[in-house]
């Protein structure tokens, strides 16, 4: 489980083929302390095992899942990503409840300053429309932002110049691909209101006057 609170960048400096998925070698930029052999760090917001941890250095395993639904195949030797470390218990959570599943790929549409801020568009998969609101949270390459707003097929965040800073969002461009995962909570609430199939199951106490009553709706 992550927050979406980017820790620091790590680079790629090794790729290459393995057992139809591919190896990855990354630098961090910032100290791993107490190390964990198998430890989770999410890697442009996507969940990968961490091994062979040598002070900043480890490699991570990329599975054919990873590879078709994330951009991290596209990768180079050189390029720069995002990375946060597991959330442990006892730690803040500034951002939202990030599970570094990515749900799909979305496309930067556009691109605009507004003052010290950068507003950018994306495209959405009309799937994951349900699952977009304004003001909730949505991940972006691992990083947690808020929704300004969100149509059918776009949504748009407004990014703060300390996140372009101290994440690879800010050499975003026109066109560039993202890795993007909705909020969790609301794929939990959807399944909880669907309708039970006929088999004798118990109809889900949890219901849109339930979600009313409790202020969350």
């Amino acid at each position: 489980m992550f927050t979406g609170i980017i820790q620091g960048l790590g680079t790629l400096f090794e790729k290459r083929p393995a057992g139809g998925g591919m190896i990855f070698g990354l630098e961090a930029d910032f100290p791993l302390t107490d190390p964990e052999e198998g430890e989770s760090i999410a890697v442009d917001g996507a969940c990968l095992t961490a091994r062979n941890i040598k002070g900043c250095r480890f490699y991570v395993d990329v599975s054919p899942e990873s590879l078709a639904r994330t951009g991290l195949g596209r990768l180079q030797t050189g390029n720069r990503v995002n990375l946060e470390r597991a959330l442990r218990l006892c730690d803040r959570l500034g951002g939202h409840l990030v599970s570094g599943h990515v749900d799909a790929q979305s496309k930067v549409e556009q691109r605009r300053s507004i003052g010290d801020f950068t507003l950018f568009t994306f495209s959405l998969d009309p799937g994951l429309t349900k699952y977009v609101i304004e003001k909730g949270s949505i991940t972006i390459n691992g990083v947690s932002l808020t929704v300004n707003t969100c149509e059918r097929s776009r949504f748009s965040v407004s990014i703060i110049p300390h996140t372009l800073a101290t994440t690879t969002l800010g050499t975003l461009k026109e066109g560039d691909l993202v890795n993007i995962e909705v909020d969790m909570i609301g794929k939990y609430v959807e399944k909880l209101l669907a309708e039970k199939s006929a088999g004798g199951e118990r109809q889900s106490r949890i219901n849109p006057a339930f979600l009313a009553e409790h202020g969350f709706l």
